[in-house]
């Protein structure tokens, strides 16, 4: 059953190594990430399953300990999901990006209240399937937190990386009152043609939560809301 979850951004712009000049930039949102980190810690959960976005490729389930790394983007750091031990770099598949940003932010919180796996969910997975796998990992144990990474809207200005789309406000803005407001239904309604016309990384990965979260009566507080380099940041914490 589902106790608590988190939605964070996942640029690897998170990562100061990885920001360099500009890491003061989302100082605030590493805060706000920070706290709902401490939101699902203080729901003590028996299992903390960790959702992002991928390519097809990446699409499956990650066990703890699977490494990840930022030597994509130049920067000589490593990660790992979780505490697991190294059995699981020898299967040959390392974390994608949006975990990896979240094995980063689990170990610079020091995560250590409960086991971790990851689940990537590629882009056009159907707002059923997503359903059906947020339900599968509520079910994964007694108590199950989900840490879910996904970035907005990338079309909010002229310089974003989708260009200016004027739909793109509109669409962040209702994310962020549906993760604000645990509003699971607002979640499982997100259009899926939309999102990926906006360049929004994240609606798959919150309708898995919206999945996970059916019946748990959670509520919502929004933390943190804007949209450096014209990229919708949304963080949320549901207990």
């Amino acid at each position: 059953m589902l106790v608590a979850a988190a939605a964070c951004p996942c640029p690897p712009l998170l990562v100061p190594e990885v920001a360099a000049g500009a890491a003061p930039e989302l100082a605030a949102a590493r805060d706000a990430c920070a706290d709902a980190l401490g939101v699902l810690a203080a729901a003590r959960p028996d299992l903390l399953v960790v959702v992002g976005p991928a390519e097809e490729a990446a699409h499956g389930t990650y066990p703890e300990g699977t490494p990840g790394s930022f030597h994509g983007f130049g920067v000589d750091l490593g990660v790992r999901l979780g505490r697991g031990g190294a059995s699981a770099a020898s299967s040959g598949r390392a974390l994608p990006p949006s975990l990896s940003v979240a094995a980063w932010l689990l170990e610079r919180t020091d995560w250590s209240h409960a086991p971790v796996e990851g689940l990537a969910v590629a882009e056009p997975l159907t707002a059923e399937r997503c359903r059906d796998a947020g339900a599968q990992a509520a079910g994964r144990a007694a108590r199950v937190a989900l840490l879910v990474m996904g970035d907005g809207s990338a079309c909010r200005t002229l310089k974003a990386p989708g260009y200016l789309d004027e739909r793109s406000a509109d669409f962040d803005a209702e994310v962020a009152r549906a993760l604000g407001t645990a509003d699971v239904a607002a979640l499982r309604a997100l259009d899926a043609g939309l999102a990926r016309e906006l360049k929004a990384s994240g609606r798959a990965p919150w309708q898995v939560l919206a999945g996970a979260a059916e019946g748990a009566g959670l509520g919502g507080a929004l933390l943190y809301e804007d949209a450096p380099y014209g990229v919708g940041y949304l963080v949320a914490a549901w207990s």
